[in-house]
């Protein structure tokens, strides 16, 4: 998430608006499905693409 408003702010600081926004849109929606439901898009999205890590025993 951390990344991604980093993103954003150079996107604004380079006058970048629209797309800025856009980011800054998909992380508030992001942290309020996860603050509704307890569901992470991000970490679902992460699992998909990089398989799930290896259980420590």
């Amino acid at each position: 998430m951390a990344i991604v408003l980093t993103a954003a702010m150079f996107l604004f600081a380079d006058g970048q608006m629209l797309y800025a926004m856009i980011l800054q849109t998909l992380v508030i929606v992001m942290v309020i499905v996860w603050a509704l439901f307890d569901f992470c898009p991000s970490l679902w999205i992460f699992k998909k693409v990089f398989g799930k890590c290896p259980q420590k025993d």
